[in-house]
């Protein structure tokens, strides 16, 4: 099977509202796809649509080779989902969770326990197996709502939003994870709102805006349409606000602040980092560095979406149910 996942013409309204307007792509088999917008964008609405969470109005869409309408019981043995709100039960211990897991996904029961107490050696939650879910961190039950979604070794796997409000260790945990099941051979389809999170893990990405799919390449192929800008990346010291200033310098289309330093957007890098240099001396400033950067995978979501990425910071509403939209 050459595609892991096809959608053509996925269209979703709740209402009169349009969450996901006639989308089409292709997952091709073992590779990471990431679904890359703000929030609200329809990244959630595409996901609940081919996991048989949420129907769709018209289009159309086979996961694993199977309709997602006329054979969502079947395609659904072939998937695991990691949604971004989590569908443990608290109540229940770790082991208990993940013992049942198995029973939904038709687990033989002579592999059961075996696969759970793997499951749990393999996020670094077996020392806990017997604590209920309600007790756990936000990353330990991530961890375990992942753990959950490999019990029956899916060949497909749907991740939404998996890093969302984790700290650094467990986000760089799950980041690796994703890799390793990659590596394994498994397909992923990726739903981010972070954009240096999709261009660390995927193969390809799909920028998604107000429901339609604006771009859809490999990382290196979106950041080469904002090739004809080059960045300077320049810290002042006293480090002050010049943002303004900057702007109108000659040669210089767009700046932003990264940090302590700030990056402008110029036409020609030698003309402009004398004027930076002569700028620096009329304020009786330091520049403690000055570099040229390639375009990042940012600046093409930026361009090609025409939103500030700023937008992909903001923090998403509670998830809908059916008959609400959501990123």
């Amino acid at each position: 099977m050459d595609n892991a996942i096809e959608v053509s013409n996925l269209t979703k309204y709740y209402g009169k509202l349009l969450a996901v307007d006639h989308v089409s792509f292709e997952v091709k088999s073992g590779e990471v796809f990431g679904f890359l917008g703000p929030n609200g964008a329809g990244k959630t609405t595409t996901l609940r649509m081919l996991t048989g969470l949420t129907k769709p109005t018209s289009g159309a869409a086979a996961v694993a080779g199977f309709d997602i309408l006329r054979e969502s019981t079947t395609a659904k043995e072939h998937i695991g989902l990691v949604p971004e709100v989590s569908n443990l039960y608290d109540e229940m211990s770790a082991w208990d969770n993940l013992i049942f897991a198995a029973q939904l996904y038709g687990v033989p029961k002579k592999e059961r326990e075996k696969r759970t107490k793997e499951s749990l050696e393999l996020f670094g939650l077996y020392e806990r197996r017997r604590d209920h879910v309600g007790n756990f961190s936000k990353g330990m039950k991530r961890r375990l709502t992942i753990a959950a979604a490999l019990i029956h070794k899916p060949a497909i796997f749907f991740l939404d939003e998996p890093t969302t409000g984790l700290d650094v260790q467990s986000s760089r945990m799950i980041r690796n994870l994703i890799k390793e099941l990659n590596e394994g051979g498994a397909t992923i389809f990726l739903t981010t709102h972070y954009i240096e999170e999709a261009d660390q893990l995927c193969q390809r990405v799909a920028i998604i805006n107000q429901g339609k799919i604006v771009a859809l390449d490999n990382p290196e192929k979106l950041k080469a349409t904002v090739e004809e800008h080059r960045i300077i990346e320049v810290s002042f010291s006293p480090a002050q606000e010049f943002t303004s200033q900057l702007k109108e310098l000659r040669f210089v289309s767009h700046v932003s602040r990264v940090g302590d330093k700030l990056r402008l957007y110029v036409e020609d890098v030698s003309e402009v980092v004398p004027i930076i240099i002569d700028f620096a001396r009329k304020k009786r400033l330091k520049v403690v560095s000055i570099n040229t950067l390639k375009p990042s995978l940012e600046d093409a979501f930026a361009k090609i979406t025409g939103l500030s990425p700023e937008v992909m910071a903001t923090e998403k509403e509670p998830v809908k149910k059916e008959g609400g939209g959501s990123g």
